[in-house]
């Protein structure tokens, strides 16, 4: 799977936000920091980056596609 190199953090948090049941807790620079309770507590930080690196984002994908049990294909459809 080839990663987006167009996609911006405030998008990102955008969509983890409406579709993968997280909420901003705060944000310290220019780090969102994202929680969830669902299955289990997780935080997570995404810098507000335009365009994100594809590390980064891999490495974002990883830890929430990790936590919530499905693939990083599932959480990039509809970003």
């Amino acid at each position: 799977m080839k990663l987006p190199r167009d996609l911006s953090g405030e998008k990102m948090v955008k969509h983890l936000c409406r579709h993968w049941e997280y909420r901003q807790v705060h944000q310290v620079g220019s780090h969102v920091i994202l929680e969830t309770n669902s299955p289990g507590h997780q935080r997570i930080a995404v810098p507000e980056h335009h365009p994100l690196r594809v590390g980064t984002l891999n490495a974002i994908l990883a830890a929430v596609a990790g936590h919530k049990g499905v693939t990083k294909e599932e959480i990039l459809k509809g970003v």
